[in-house]
């Protein structure tokens, strides 16, 4: 039991980035698409833009570094 909560703990706090095999810690990749986006964030994740925008032009448009920014910034 302690464990599932641990590992639930860990995967929020790593803030939209993964592991890799290695374990080591990596942020979304600019290539990742708005509707790969939709599915871990809902529907209206970047409302108004098509499901196959790529993360870096969206980030480029709305003017943020990463996609925790936008999160934070556009996305509640």
């Amino acid at each position: 039991m302690a464990k599932k909560i641990a590992k639930k703990i860990a995967k929020k706090d790593l803030d939209g980035r993964h592991r890799d095999k290695t374990g080591r810690i990596d942020k979304k990749h600019g290539n990742t698409l708005v509707g790969s986006l939709r599915k871990t964030y809902g529907e209206h994740f970047a409302a108004g833009r098509r499901k196959d925008m790529m993360l870096k032009t969206l980030l480029a448009e709305m003017d943020t570094d990463s996609l925790h920014a936008y999160l934070r910034k556009h996305h509640k």
